[in-house]
């Protein structure tokens, strides 16, 4: 493939032409694998701090992979809660790891701002619950997040509460995000692209690794290499069989997304603050009104990566029991893409050798993440190391059973949460 899947961002793109691929061999200083959101902050963040010569290798164009495709919300915080964090891994890692829970958020409203990007961004995410299980937990939320010193948070109660933000029978509640939000993700991305050429660095795109020499930081693409004095692989789901000991890390998760037609005045009725929703259920909806008035509404999860047979099939059943006022809607857009989800539900970072960096692994958290563990590997490679040496040092586990097992045992560990959701408790 050489271009973006047929998504609503790929047709609504700021910029939809192609830099060229790397050809012969050439030396940097920096050698970033691949440009995604991790990728393309690593080097526009090292290159702000002063670095030259960087370089960095996309596999088809930039976003191409889980940042140009997700459901473009700014989900504050890990796919653990921070109270969770500090027991798993320890007060002390807690305490850090808890204090940067918004800190992608504001880099992201940043970078906006500083560059000047045109990507839709919109204020404010909505979680919604069910039940009076996930309302309890939206007041542990509230509690445990402002004794991190985060205080952003409004609970709903009632229909009446949430329906400034979304018109629906199905929820019982909300946990309003005033520092979440939503935006175009391709468009970010591209920007924040556009941005690091701006500071003098080189981009080349359908260039796709095919082997790395940790020894001698070596990089080779089809037609080129790159001989780097530091290496950063931010590949996450889309880096196939170039260092198998990141592979046994992670695995890749497809997400589905659709965009309907222009709703006119009845998206606004639906959704009228603005505001993006997810719901609180372990496979959790989500959706969000876009500049246009189409509803974008995601979900479900296939483990392993594979595509979906049919992602209207698969979702539009989820949106109409949502919105029953959108049987008829027309969808103008579907497609799917692959996240990286790690056992622990929780990023990692850290070097496979000297001077060898990697990130991955957000785990569905990756636009605002990414923007956090890019800055910190751009200030441990700058030689700030306080913030990734605590990220680094948290254990991580492969996944059990290898590739043949790994998808069927999270599969069935999967079942427990699934019910759980189905039973309110």
């Amino acid at each position: 493939m050489t271009d973006h899947v047929n998504s609503y961002y790929a047709a609504t793109a700021n910029r939809k032409d192609a830099r060229p691929p790397l050809q012969g061999a050439i030396t940097a200083d920096v050698c970033v694998i691949g440009a995604g959101f991790t990728g393309t902050n690593t080097a526009l963040e090292l290159a702000e701090r002063g670095v030259k010569n960087i370089v960095l290798l996309e596999a088809v164009k930039v976003g191409f992979g889980a940042s140009g495709r997700n459901g473009g919300q700014i989900v504050n915080g890990y796919s653990r809660d921070l109270d969770v964090i500090a027991r798993t891994y320890g007060e002390s890692a807690g305490r850090v790891i808890g204090a940067l829970a918004d800190t992608g958020g504001d880099i992201i409203r940043a970078r906006v701002a500083k560059y000047g990007i045109a990507c839709a961004l919109q204020h404010g995410m909505l979680i919604t619950g069910f039940n009076a299980r996930q309302m309890r937990g939206f007041e542990h939320h509230i509690k445990t997040w402002n004794s991190f010193g985060h205080d952003q948070f409004e609970l709903l109660e009632g229909a009446a509460a949430l329906s400034p933000h979304v018109v629906s029978q199905r929820y019982a509640g909300g946990l309003l995000d005033k520092k979440g939000g939503h935006l175009h993700p391709l468009n970010l991305v591209q920007g924040e692209a556009a941005a690091f050429e701006s500071l003098g660095g080189t981009i080349f795109e359908n260039s796709a690794v095919t082997a790395v020499d940790l020894t001698t930081k070596t990089v080779k693409t089809a037609e080129g290499e790159v001989r780097a004095k530091t290496i950063v692989l931010a590949g996450n789901a889309y880096l196939h069989g170039v260092l198998p000991k990141l592979e046994t890390r992670i695995m890749p998760v497809s997400t589905q997304v659709m965009a309907t037609e222009p709703l006119g005045a009845l998206a606004t009725k639906l959704l009228p603050s603005g505001v993006c929703v997810e719901d609180a259920n372990y496979f959790l909806d989500y959706f969000r009104r876009t500049p246009e008035g189409r509803l974008l509404y995601g979900g479900g999860v296939v483990y392993g990566g594979q595509d979906a047979e049919s992602v209207i099939a698969k979702i539009r059943p989820l949106m109409e029991k949502t919105f029953p006022e959108l049987k008829h809607a027309r969808i103008d857009y579907a497609w799917n893409g692959n996240f990286a989800l790690t056992l622990t539900r929780f990023p990692q970072i850290g070097s496979l050798a000297p001077d060898v960096y990697f990130s991955h692994g957000d785990s569905g958290h990756g636009v605002t993440t990414t923007h956090l563990l890019a800055r910190t590997l751009a200030e441990a490679i700058t030689g700030d190391r306080a913030v990734y040496e605590t990220f680094a040092a948290l254990p991580y586990f492969p996944f059990p059973g290898g590739r043949l097992l790994r998808v069927p045992l999270t599969i069935a560990g999967s079942w427990w949460y699934r019910l759980r959701d189905r039973l309110g408790v």
